[in-house]
């Protein structure tokens, strides 16, 4: 897949994302209120756009705010978002937010995971399922993804395992379409690459319909997830960050958390 590394100018990289987004120039200069010839000339390098005429049309081009502020240093302007650590102090409110959810979601499990899908929080009824995992796996970064699909983490307790990897090809695959990220796509060709095992049509639509089941200790555990990201984040780490939440999808599997 290609990226964004080996493009310089503020008008490639505008030109890439409009193109990744299926929109034509006018498409584009209608959402951001602005002339057509007027995108034309940013991208051709004839016109020198603004950091606002840049962040105009990079929040109707859905960009993501760490590629933001590489559309702003490819025109020569400072990044205009910052990128704290979840728990630095200028971030207490979205870290007592996240803890809070997680927290409500007792007894059953929730996690938050970056954009590259490492484990950035957990709550407390995620720890059960740890203690069937290889303790390499769990040194920092600790991946959701290579937890779940991993022979030594997860995976033997799935039964469903392939359905399980096509939500998370799915997932990822339509993460790498909106923002290429290259250690993303490592990952992808490493865990997620479709199997001998797994069937040709297998397609995943709604996540939200496929159930993971677990085996543990003699009992399956039918499982769903939802996802809660931050509406108008503006820091890069908030706006990276989601929390997936785990809920029993029968009565059994409730009641296995419940009691």
């Amino acid at each position: 897949m290609s990226t964004l590394l080996t493009v310089h100018t503020v008008g490639q990289l505008l030109r890439q994302w409009r193109q990744r987004r299926g929109l034509s120039q006018l498409d584009l200069a209608i959402a951001a209120d602005v002339s057509a010839r007027h995108v034309s000339l940013v991208e051709t390098g004839r016109s020198r756009p603004s950091p606002n005429m840049i962040l105009r049309l990079a929040d109707q081009l859905h960009v993501p705010l760490r590629d933001r502020n590489r559309l702003l240093l490819a025109a020569g302007f400072a990044p205009r978002y910052a990128e704290r650590p979840l728990d630095d102090t200028a971030l207490s409110a979205a870290l007592d937010a996240v803890r809070r959810v997680l927290q409500a979601h007792e007894p059953f499990p929730a996690l938050v995971f970056d954009r590259r899908w490492n484990i950035v929080l957990t709550n407390r009824a995620v720890d059960p399922f740890f203690a069937h995992v290889a303790p390499d796996l769990l040194r920092p970064p600790v991946n959701l993804i290579r937890l779940g699909l991993d022979p030594r983490g997860l995976a033997p307790l799935v039964v469903n395992l392939a359905d399980v990897r096509a939500v998370f090809r799915s997932r990822v695959s339509r993460q790498l379409a909106a923002a290429p990220d290259e250690e993303l796509t490592a990952l992808y060709e490493e865990l997620l690459n479709p199997l001998p095992e797994d069937p040709v049509d297998k397609r995943v639509d709604a996540d939200v319909v496929i159930p993971m089941i677990l085996r543990i200790g003699g009992r399956e555990l039918r499982l769903f997830s939802t996802i809660t990201t931050f509406g108008t984040p503006t820091d890069i780490t908030v706006d990276e960050i989601a929390i997936e939440s785990y809920y029993p999808a029968d009565a059994q599997s409730a009641a296995y958390f419940t009691g």
